[in-house]
């Protein structure tokens, strides 16, 4: 089966921002909507974000009410006392990521109504083109990203001469102002504000507070525009530039912010913005769009290529040719459209390449990627470590993207700096204490405007034990020992101890944690009275299990630090238990309540199932069985993230068609203005996640269910083709990740694996686990047959590929 292009293609341009197309280099970002007379690019950079280094000392009461709000929990019961006790710990909070404006092409056409318009997204090649004809003349915009290059770059032209007469302009919803640089060049300068509240907050002083004078709270920015001109001329004033009578035009955009690290203030410490962006559009200018096109599309297949996924399309298959919109609303309808989906997964793979880098000064993805509009936007487009955060990067080591993990392993390095102070001001802990909303100052305090936040979300406490899973995956997945060695045990050891000394223990000697939080749910005690702060949640009890176990296997890995290693397995031994309900789901509280919202859109107990590793059919089938029980009566409906996370809660039940019912779930078209398709959680029509509204957690968790689909390895043995659904009967996949650093290939006919491909990267033992017994090309194996499938374990050698083989198909 040859891979099918991948495109995102489209009829008329886009009206609304979820309708347009999204390009990004990691750090420079661009929504393109493909406008005729106007065009528009909504621009973003992803360091520029309000606010500066996070302060101290910013609530002195915060312990003293951590130990009323014990009092009330363990003397009292009382849990609207502890409520109100939580409020008393909170801090400031998060800032707010800041749009870098917008660029608007105008060109002005005799004929306006233009024929044989199309607009697409190329996300193998990440670029973006628009092309129709108006009175005989064609012409086409091509707009990429170049991360070699760290510009944007608009490539305009015409297939009869001197027919491009056009104005570029530059604005930004803030203040701003326009300095004209050369006679084809401008620069927009401007200064994000000191503070921005999130949305949901009101405040009768307004919600943003202008940058400070002192120069640590406020970061300057600048964007620069120059156009080369192929014929005609071109000329330049603060209103913009303009361009008359050419035949090809090209627009190169640079961008940069005084952004020097989370820890300087971005003003009086800041970095040169203007040298930064000057010198990277200087050497931009001096290529042509033929190698600045090459060296963009070869550094994005560097990424992109690694993994290639086919499923068999059926014969009567007439829905792939449509434009997104119409595609979308057939699959609405019932179509089966496989090539849908595998173009889904490959885009979610587009853009985490576009929005998380390594390299280029990017920082982690937020809520949004780095793609954002508004100067308060939705939450603030923060990094939600409640699990948004964290989804984000569920995928990136599993469909081979390991570098892009980078970002975020950076953040949680500054989150544990900031997070060692907010441990010991807030709790008197060592260690190191995250909470539910963080930034790009790597915020680590409860938030809530010291007793304004509602602690159902605010005072979550396990931010680190959560950010730390993710450095155990990237050793994992990596077996990059110095990596284990220098970052991931460190910052692991630190958020161990924070669990060790936020414990404590309860009338039955369980460690429990408390106050305790399952996040953004609510339940209804014995009192029938509405609560949100108890005792050890389920949630809670989950992760500080995962991380103990994951600390506990880093240690025997690195075999070092016996002691700790012993006092973490004592400690995880006396962990307050897993409780199946009297309806036969995971209990989510201490106590058997009520939920407040039966279908509350979190699933935050079933942690233990995914991304973490305590429940499983296989090793614990009673708490899998209580787990689907508890899926069963949430319910398949959901916000757009949340049908995610139930994709890769389905497929670690080995639930395949389950999975792929959410997966067709999350794929149902919304947003669609004066159509069925209006409202609703799912996608919009160029794909983003729908919470509503833009979420791009979804797009990366459905991403990550997929491949859980496909291929799991977090039991010690890679399990293959685990959670296949009927819908996938026949196809092909290349290039995904097991842990031990396992390069996977498989195809698969009639359900059944037929051969896979297995490169061992570092060498060692390998544990496969299949439905039939196979065989590996002049390897001998130990194969046993178990109640779930076969288990074949042999010896690798290290940068060699295997061969594997289902015997059925070799008779």
């Amino acid at each position: 089966m040859a891979q099918p292009v991948q495109k995102l293609w489209y009829k008329t341009p886009a009206k609304v921002w979820t309708a347009a197309l999204p390009v990004g280099n990691g750090r420079l970002g661009a929504m393109i909507f493909g406008g005729v007379n106007e065009e528009l690019l909504q621009l973003n950079e992803g360091t520029l974000w309000s606010g500066g280094p996070v302060r101290t000392n910013v609530n002195p009461n915060a312990y003293s009410n951590l130990l009323l709000a014990r009092k009330a929990l363990f003397e009292e019961e009382d849990y609207s006392k502890a409520n109100e006790y939580a409020k008393g710990m909170q801090g400031y909070y998060s800032e707010s990521y800041f749009p870098l404006g917008d660029l608007k092409i105008s060109q002005k056409f005799k004929d306006a109504q233009p024929s044989a318009y199309y607009r697409d997204l190329n996300i193998q090649d990440a670029v973006a083109t628009t092309r129709f004809t108006i009175d005989g003349v064609t012409y086409t915009r091509q707009v990429i990203s170049s991360a070699p290059d760290q510009v944007i770059v608009v490539r305009l032209t015409a297939d009869k001469p001197g027919q491009l007469s056009l104005k570029l302009k530059t604005q930004n919803p803030y203040k701003y102002t326009n300095v004209v640089i050369s006679n084809s060049e401008i620069a927009m300068k401007g200064k994000a504000p000191s503070h921005i509240d999130p949305n949901y907050v009101r405040t009768a002083n307004g919600p943003i507070t202008e940058a400070d004078t002192a120069g640590c709270r406020g970061m300057r920015y600048q964007l620069r525009l120059k156009a080369v001109n192929t014929g005609g001329t071109v000329t330049a004033d603060t209103s913009g530039v303009n361009i008359a009578n050419a035949t090809e035009v090209m627009i190169y955009l640079s961008a940069a912010t005084s952004f020097n690290g989370f820890d300087k203030c971005p003003d009086s410490q800041g970095k040169d913005e203007n040298k930064i962006a000057s010198d990277y559009l200087n050497a931009a200018i001096k290529k042509s769009w033929p190698v600045l096109y090459k060296s963009h599309v070869a550094d994005f297949h560097h990424y992109f290529d690694r993994v290639k996924f086919n499923l068999a399309v059926p014969a009567d298959n007439t829905v792939a040719g449509l434009p997104m919109n119409e595609r979308l609303i057939s699959y609405a309808e019932g179509a089966k459209d496989p090539q849908l989906e595998t173009l889904y997964f490959q885009y979610g793979r587009y853009l985490l390449v576009s929005c998380s880098r390594p390299e280029g000064g990017g920082v982690n993805s937020n809520l949004q990627g780095i793609w954002n509009k508004e100067i308060r936007p939705p939450w603030s487009s923060n990094y939600t470590t409640n699990i948004n955060a964290q989804m984000n990067y569920w995928p990136a080591e599993v469909t081979n993207l390991s570098e892009l993990h980078l970002p975020f392993i950076r953040f949680i390095k500054n989150a544990a700096v900031t997070g060692k102070t907010t441990a010991a001001q807030f709790y008197h802990t060592g260690g190191w204490a995250v909470h539910h909303n963080s930034d790009i100052w790597a915020l680590s305090n409860p938030v809530g405007d010291i007793g304004n936040g509602d602690p159902m979300w605010a005072n979550w406490t396990m931010g680190s034990p959560w950010l730390s899973q993710h450095l155990w995956w990237h050793y994992e997945f990596t077996h990059d020992k110095k990596f284990l060695k220098e970052t991931a045990y460190p910052l692991m050891k630190g958020a161990a101890e924070f669990c060790i000394d936020f414990l404590v223990e309860d009338k039955n000697g369980y460690l429990v944690t408390a106050p305790s939080l399952s996040p953004e749910n609510a339940f209804i005690d014995d009192k029938g009275k509405k609560g949100v702060v108890s005792i050890a949640t389920t949630m809670d009890m989950e992760i500080i299990w995962d991380l103990f176990t994951n600390l506990i296997d880093a240690s025997k890995e690195l075999n070092e630090d016996t002691a700790f290693r012993n006092l973490i397995i004592a400690k995880r031994a006396k962990l307050f238990p897993l409780h199946i309900g009297k309806k036969g789901n995971l209990q989510e509280w201490y106590k058997d309540w009520e939920d407040v919202d039966p279908h509350h859109r979190h699933v935050s107990h079933l942690f233990g199932l995914y991304p973490g590793r305590e429940i499983s059919p296989i090793t614990t089938p009673a708490f899998a069985a209580a787990s689907k029980k508890t899926l069963e009566m949430r319910g398949d409906a959901g916000t757009g993230w949340s049908l995610a996370w139930k994709i890769n809660f389905w497929a670690r039940l080995l639930d395949g068609n389950h999975a792929y019912k959410m997966l067709r779930d999350i794929l149902h078209l919304t947003g669609e203005a004066g159509t069925k398709y209006a409202n609703g959680g799912g996608s919009y029509v160029n794909l983003f996640d729908a919470h509503p509204p833009f979420q791009i957690d979804g797009n990366f968790g459905s991403l990550s269910g997929m491949s859980e689909m496909l291929l799991q390895s977090h039991l010690g043995d890679i399990s293959l083709l685990p959670a296949l659904p009927d819908a996938w009967s026949e196809g092909s996949i290349s290039g995904l990740k097991a842990r031990g650093n396992f390069e996977i290939g498989m195809k698969w006919k009639n359900k059944k694996l037929q051969t896979a491909t297995l490169k061992s990267i570092a060498g060692g033992t390998c544990v496969l686990r299949t439905v039939d017994p196979v065989k590996i090309a002049g390897v001998k194996i130990s194969s046993k047959k178990t109640q779930n499938g076969y288990i074949s374990t042999f010896t690798t050698q290290k940068g060699k590929t295997y061969t594997v083989s289902a015997l059925q198909y070799l008779k």
